[in-house]
């Protein structure tokens, strides 16, 4: 795990004497993802910079930039190749030789052999850029589910790159303006949807894409995809028995390293079921970490700890509590862009006590898309199968209407009855956005200035949504919204919070959950042994009934949860206050203050309905604070 940066030294860079200096910054930008070594190569055409976090060969001879034997390739690369050995060992019988005991030296020469064709032989997390100098050219690839980030600009025909946006600004050069789009984006999704940021001609390079950059001309080409269609000839006993064995080779892959080694652990079945797989194949404990809330609501350590003890792990706790107001503000300018997922809190806190342990964790990310383990999805099958009782005229001339008229019965009946009929109302692409829209419309359009309303009212951040559903490979509805979470929440959300809280801490963690052939042979088991019933993710729990106790397999499942509404009014209220009441708040250039600090009484007084259009008011006003100065 690593940091990578660079950038293309054309004719139109000023100053060419002083690009070591900013590649230097570029890699003392994202010093805390490799802090074991770091390394720049500079030459007439390129400057490629690399901080290291030694995994694999800890000696020097795996340091980068790494040129190849020939001279004619030079790579920087960001993450692990878990399956590097048997393609070292192919190559080697086409002649290769090797120095060191890398997976970079063997990615370098799996690329001289085949190209842009070597991405579909490799199983990892990567971000990685290979400068030919023969050709002039830059190829940089990312890894198929977005584990491992890359962002990049070409502005002006200047084109940079790095792991993390704070990259490209250590350099002058890099100075963009604000999307007012990607700023409606956040507030309705919690993030930045790819390819887009929140900066102009600042882009992330989609998963599964890559992308090459020859005089001044940018290719970005898909090279990986999903497919949702049922595989078909198999019984449910041979699809349990496959799905086992293909956790069970993807963790056992993930085992391999030449550091200490653990697993996050929250008691769910996800990382119940890695950790036990891990200790089936370990001579000793497995190393488990959990965080803790004082509040019953969100504690998972009893959990944790019953798994703790079945395994017989090494098992570390940790409990936050006022914590979070000390650490709120440093942690959060580690998000180059806003980034309103509030369980980065414990996320961050989890990942600092990993790393008093081991330097790699492993964790169960990845279940809850592959097998519908979340509770909108049963909400959602709940919506769907209602709105296929009634004609789509009926559903869109009747429903909205009754759905204004519940909304006039008072109480959290009236509520959720009005919510459902405007749901149903809606066609089920658009419903499913609908449902999980962080910031509620009536709310967005009291709060958001005339002049920003006027810049993006004819914006839909709903095309998102509505553009992977209608593009998903597969047959029925629940397939379409799990492709559609796969392709925008995974990357977008999930994978952003753990390799920013865990790379703040220099901590390298795995999902084996996110192996691609996890993923693809789980695209193909029926959505009707995903969600079964009442039963979210029914095959996998069925799957690791031998495993995993019961009362862990079936009990409700609570998600990486924090206790928002009190943290704001309490623990974190000295922060949030400041930035949802003062003038000098970045929140000024773009909502009407006086109805943000009416929405902030009415949190203060007792209701909760606004928490998260709150929360995601403090941490933009936070990452503006901290990034303001970047900003044209």
């Amino acid at each position: 795990m690593c940091g990578i940066a660079g950038f293309l030294r054309t004719g139109t860079l000023p100053d060419r004497e002083h690009h070591h200096l900013w590649a230097e910054r570029m890699g003392q930008a994202i010093a805390h993802r490799g802090p074991d070594a770091n390394g720049v190569h500079i030459d007439q055409d390129v400057a490629l910079v690399h901080q290291r976090l030694s995994i694999l060969d800890l000696s020097s001879a795996g340091n980068q930039p790494m040129a190849s034997s020939c001279g004619r390739y030079i790579i920087v690369f960001n993450g692990e190749i878990y399956n590097f050995r048997p393609l070292r060992k192919g190559l080697e019988q086409d002649g290769f030789s090797f120095k060191t005991q890398t997976d970079t030296e063997v990615l370098l020469a799996l690329y001289a052999r085949h190209g842009e064709s070597c991405l579909r032989q490799l199983n990892g997390m990567f971000a990685f850029a290979i400068w030919d100098a023969k050709t002039k050219t830059l190829f940089i690839g990312r890894d198929r589910l977005g584990k491992k980030p890359l962002y990049y600009t070409d502005s002006d025909g200047q084109f940079f790159f790095g792991s993390e946006i704070k990259a490209l600004f250590a350099t002058p050069v890099v100075r963009p303006a604000l999307r007012p789009d990607a700023i409606k984006d956040f507030f309705v999704y919690q993030y930045i949807p790819d390819p887009k940021t929140i900066y102009t001609n600042v882009h992330k390079l989609p998963p599964g894409h890559c992308m090459e950059i020859c005089e001044g001309r940018i290719s970005v080409r898909k090279y990986w995809d999903l497919s949702f269609r049922p595989v078909e000839g198999r019984t449910v006993s041979d699809i349990k028995a496959g799905l086992y064995d293909v956790i069970d080779e993807a963790v056992r892959l993930r085992m391999i390293s030449d550091v200490p080694l653990g697993a996050f652990l929250s008691g769910g079945i996800d990382s119940s079921a890695v950790v036990g797989l891990m200790a089936g194949r370990s001579s000793q404990p497995v190393t488990t970490c959990t965080i803790g809330f004082d509040d019953e609501k969100f504690d998972e350590i009893k959990y944790a700890d019953h798994v703790a003890r079945r395994f017989k792990t090494d098992h570390h706790v940790f409990t936050v509590k006022e914590t979070v107001a000390d650490n709120l503000v440093g942690i959060s300018r580690f998000f180059d862009e806003p980034f309103a997922d509030p369980s980065f809190v414990p996320t961050f806190f989890v990942s600092q006590l990993a790393r008093t342990q081991v330097t790699v964790a492993l964790a169960g990310d990845g279940g809850d898309e592959n097998f519908a383990g979340y509770s909108k999805y049963r909400t959602d099958a709940i919506e769907n199968r209602i709105r296929s009782l009634f004609p789509p005229a009926l559903r869109h001339s009747l429903f909205p209407g009754l759905s204004r008229l519940a909304g006039h019965i008072p109480g959290p009946l009236g509520k959720k009855a009005s919510s459902l009929l405007g749901t149903v109302a809606l066609d089920p692409d658009l419903g499913f956005f609908t449902s999980n829209c962080f910031f509620n419309p009536g709310v967005w359009k009291r709060v958001v200035s005339p002049e920003f309303a006027a810049l993006t009212d004819d914006y839909d951040p709903a095309e998102i949504t509505r553009h992977h559903y209608q593009e998903a490979p597969a047959e029925d509805h629940l397939s379409r919204i799990l492709y559609t979470d796969i392709k925008t929440y995974l990357p977008g959300d999930i994978l952003v919070k753990v390799d920013r809280m865990s790379m703040a801490n220099s901590l390298e963690t795995r999902a084996p959950l996110l192996d691609y052939r996890v993923v693809e042979y789980a695209a193909g088991i029926p959505s009707a042994l995903k969600l079964k019933g009442k039963s979210k993710k029914h095959v996998l729990k069925e799957c690791f009934s031998d495993l995993l106790d019961e009362d862990i397999l079936y009990r409700k499942k609570m998600g990486f949860s924090v206790p928002l509404a009190q943290w704001l009014r309490s623990e974190i209220r000295g922060i949030a206050e400041p930035l949802l009441t003062g003038p000098d708040s970045g929140l000024s250039r773009y909502f009407r203050m006086e109805q943000v600090r009416a929405l902030w009484q009415a949190h203060l007084s007792g209701d909760d309905r606004f928490t998260q259009e709150l929360w995601s008011m403090v941490v933009f006003a936070l990452w503006y604070q901290h990034y303001k100065d970047f900003i044209r």
